[in-house]
């Protein structure tokens, strides 16, 4: 079952808000992919520390991530809504007139610095100065939220709306709503016991690809991302921590991580015979920095859900087993880097190898 209408579903007029959004959606993954990357690795470097890369069994489905925390990794939510979020909901994700993007409220605020003078349209999507004014908001408490703006119906205009947007629904209630899609249970968490409603809590971050030790980042993405289902629209919550020194993309195409990797250059010499590329083109489009024996790429892993993460075929209630895996892996690649036009993902399975 589907929160949300495909393509072939939609009126000629919301097929042409989806394609706004892809595009839009297309350019916001490449902006946060260059701060919360590209950046957090440029950070370490000028200040003489050595990167901590993601080993490859961090990527696998359920996988323990070390406890650690990285100052100079960059960390945010961004929430995007193809829509826009209706007030009935401002009670769980709170966006009320004074946390929303006007000058007064970003002036009053002490931890917001401008890079450039702010003009009232550079909250908008379509401004040249976007990406400056999102990059100086990224490093705020909580989440931004960037949504459609209503007041224009004529067009499918889109705003950085909001700024430290707290979300503020319990876990508990994310994973009996989880669990009552899936008909793990018929309508309360804790309907077949306390232990059950426990290995349901921890299946709800298994289902949005995320270890059940994760922090408040990445546990109000997952809650989030859950109560966006209520929203008759696709949606797309992006979540970067220091811990997972990775960043996290859930939407309705399921979940994707990005993580940096060093190529050696023989993996790279490898890498072009597989994709019949020059060992050059890799490095010019491909390569965000070269060391002495290799290289520093963008690698994408994306998950799908297995069955038991899935509405049941027959419709009738199950049983949860906690052994059986909610993720699988479908997806390995070196994306091109942040601003590469022409270029490809090239595939690259390593997890399992």
């Amino acid at each position: 079952m589907t929160y949300w209408n495909f393509r072939e579903q939609l009126s000629r007029q919301d097929k042409l808000r989806r394609s706004v959004y892809e595009s839009l959606r297309d350019e916001l993954d490449e902006y946060l992919i260059e701060y919360g990357l590209v950046k957090s690795y440029r950070d370490f470097v000028d200040k003489n520390l050595p990167y901590p890369f993601v080993e490859k069994r961090e990527l696998k489905p359920r996988a323990r991530i070390p406890d650690v925390e990285y100052e100079c990794h960059n960390r945010f939510i961004v929430i995007f809504v193809e829509d826009f979020i209706p007030n009935a909901y401002k009670k769980y994700i709170r966006f009320f007139d004074d946390n929303k993007a006007t000058k007064e409220n970003l002036m009053r605020s002490e931890t917001v610095q401008f890079t450039k003078k702010y003009y009232r349209n550079t909250k908008f999507f379509e401004s040249v100065h976007f990406s400056d004014f999102l990059r100086d908001l990224l490093p705020v408490d909580y989440a931004l939220l960037i949504q459609r703006d209503p007041t224009i119906k004529a067009r499918n205009r889109y705003s950085l709306s909001h700024f430290r947007v707290r979300i503020d629904w319990p876990i508990a209630d994310a994973a009996e709503d989880m669990a009552r899609d899936l008909r793990y249970i018929s309508k309360d968490l804790y309907e077949k016991g306390e232990s059950y409603a426990e290995e349901i809590q921890k299946k709800l971050f298994e289902y949005y690809g995320l270890p059940t030790t994760a922090g408040g980042r990445r546990t109000a993405a997952v809650v989030g991302a859950q109560f966006l289902r209520r929203i008759n629209c696709i949606s797309t919550v992006y979540v970067a921590s220091c811990e997972s020194r990775g960043l996290y993309r859930i939407s309705e195409r399921g979940v994707s991580k990005y993580i940096l990797m060093k190529l050696t250059d023989t993996d790279i010499q490898h890498l072009a015979e597989a994709n019949n590329l020059a060992v050059k083109t890799i490095k010019n489009h491909y390569l965000l920095a070269q060391e002495d024996d290799g290289g520093i790429v963008v690698f994408q892993t994306a998950y799908e859900r297995t069955s038991h993460a899935r509405f049941p075929e027959d419709g009738k209630l199950r049983e949860l087993n906690s052994e059986y895996y909610w993720m699988t892996v479908i997806n390995q690649c070196i994306m091109p880097k942040p601003g590469e036009w022409a270029r490809s993902p090239l595939p690259y399975s390593i997890i399992y190898t």
